[in-house]
């Protein structure tokens, strides 16, 4: 019988391990490349965020996917916070994405203060600066009221309840907002919690902004498509 040395056969063993390895690479490297690629773009440049609740209605609705711009206000390392440099300043009136640390979970606010403001909000009305926004109301739908908010340099909708429930967060302030950080609200202003709750915003927390729905499948009809709402911009 041929015995061979066991110290030969561990040996080869590391060897054909290699090759193996060797070929697994040649084989698939390019998928793994692009991979890479994937990866890098969603961490650093763009990605989708799921909307998920009620706290930005009527302007987006649970299930809608909508795009986040990563390279709207900062370059930064790839899955990290540190900014490399800085692009643009968050306006009065975007759609951020938010991860936030006080939360602990990733929001999606509209921002109404920026570093500088002193924010007022007296039974939902708002005062930027001393000056009162503007409101007009669009529709009223059973207990809640669609009004149009007229921010400085932004007009957007807004949703409020009729009832008497959530008055505690219908007046705040006046305040400052501090340097680098920004007051952001949800635009259904008696169902969200925002910089009311969790106070101000730094800057290194803003993900980045989203203009547009991507696609949008309704959870409350067997996640079924909104085609109406695929690739509809964002006020």
């Amino acid at each position: 019988m041929d015995m061979k040395d066991p110290n030969q056969l561990q040996a080869k063993l590391p060897e054909r391990m290699r090759g193996y390895l060797s070929l697994f690479w040649k084989e698939n490297r390019q998928f793994f490349m692009l991979l890479c690629c994937i990866v890098f773009f969603k961490s650093a440049i763009a990605d989708l965020s799921s909307i998920s609740g009620a706290s930005m209605l009527p302007t987006l609705l649970d299930g809608d996917k909508v795009w986040v711009n990563k390279l709207a206000y900062d370059v930064k390392i790839p899955f990290t916070e540190v900014s490399l440099a800085e692009l643009s300043d968050p306006e009065r009136g975007d759609v951020v994405i938010i991860d936030s640390k006080r939360a602990d979970k990733r929001l999606v606010k509209r921002i109404v203060g920026v570093p500088g403001d002193t924010i007022y909000m007296q039974n939902n009305a708002l005062v930027i600066n001393g000056i009162a926004a503007d409101y007009e109301v669009v529709s009223r739908d059973g207990d809640s009221i669609i009004i149009q908010e007229e921010l400085p340099e932004r007009t957007h909708q807004a949703r409020l309840s009729s009832g008497f429930f959530n008055r505690s967060s219908r007046s705040y302030g006046p305040l400052v907002v501090p340097h680098d950080q920004y007051f952001v609200l949800g635009d259904n202003r008696d169902n969200s919690a925002d910089s009311r709750v969790y106070s101000f915003v730094p800057r290194s927390e803003i993900i980045g902004r989203s203009s547009s729905v991507v696609f949008s499948l309704d959870s409350h009809n067997n996640y079924l498509p909104r085609g109406e709402r695929w690739l509809a911009e964002i006020d």
